[in-house]
């Protein structure tokens, strides 16, 4: 299927975001006041069950300080910062989008970690980086918005060293049509979901072995669940989310992940793969 990448970008369009944060962090104090990548969680991690899923995904990776790890897809770099400082390795992030990236760079000034993380705007499937670059490939609620798989894992393929892990957090298709506007496309135009056992495939394809394997949509249902919990609860006081990033179609983009969630219209998948 053709892809219209500027529908994409445009999908991210991040005009003024950095304006925007600004703004909504002065709620943590004066903009010279250090903060911590826990501290910017609701509004930095792109993708299901936030933090909780970025830690656990590094766990089943098996994530360690000499890692060169890469993170494709890596929004305005909430997973990269809380790898370095979670895990201490150097971090390298690449999206799509300028503003991401121009975001990225600055949160990162914010938490002092410009010398563990660094940010580039680029497209996953056409990446400068040589061959064997990277001993892990992060790809976190990415492939969903990108039709040619099987340039994409041969892409990861290329970039990962002998013994290399691919480590995927992805939304995958259930039964039914999911309901939109979703967090990643706006209509199906821009969504290309593969069901679990084809993006196993696909992947295996490329030339990479499954290590680990979870079905997280128990644990994304539950979290759903309580997301929308927490919406009917009485109104308290905010905290910076993502709305300041995806702007004001977000709240409707949220309700519809919950509710695709839910009705099984979608899973999510968590996955460690290995290069030979």
């Amino acid at each position: 299927m053709a892809q219209d990448v500027e529908g994409i970008r445009n999908h991210y369009a991040a005009g003024g975001l950095l304006e925007r944060l600004r703004l909504a962090l002065a709620t943590f104090g004066p903009e010279d006041r250090p903060l911590t990548p826990r501290q910017l969680g609701a509004i930095d991690q792109f993708h299901t069950r936030g933090h909780a899923a970025t830690t656990d995904l590094a766990e089943m990776a098996g994530i360690g300080p000499h890692d060169r790890v890469l993170d494709l897809g890596c929004g305005i770099g909430g997973p990269a910062r809380l790898l370095a400082e979670s895990r201490g390795c150097r971090v390298t992030g690449v999206d799509l989008s300028e503003g991401f990236v121009e975001a990225a760079r600055y949160l990162s000034l914010r938490t002092g970690q410009q010398d563990r993380v660094e940010f580039h705007c680029a497209s996953a499937l056409a990446l400068d980086f040589g061959d064997a670059s990277f001993d892990v490939v992060l790809l976190q609620h990415v492939a969903m918005n990108i039709a040619d798989r099987p340039r994409l894992y041969q892409e990861v393929r290329r970039l990962l060293a002998p013994g290399g892990r691919f480590a995927t957090y992805d939304v995958v298709l259930g039964e039914g049509e999911p309901h939109y506007p979703a967090p990643w496309a706006h209509d199906p135009r821009d969504s290309f979901l593969l069901d679990a056992q084809s993006t196993r495939e696909a992947v295996e394809a490329a030339g990479l072995r499954v290590a680990a394997w979870r079905d997280d949509t128990p644990a994304a249902r539950d979290w759903a669940a309580q997301l929308k919990a927490a919406a009917a609860a009485p109104s308290r006081p905010s905290t910076p989310g993502l709305g300041v990033v995806m702007g004001p179609d977000f709240p409707a983009m949220a309700s519809n992940h919950a509710r695709n969630l839910l009705e099984g219209r979608i899973g999510v998948l968590m996955a460690v793969f290995e290069a030979a």
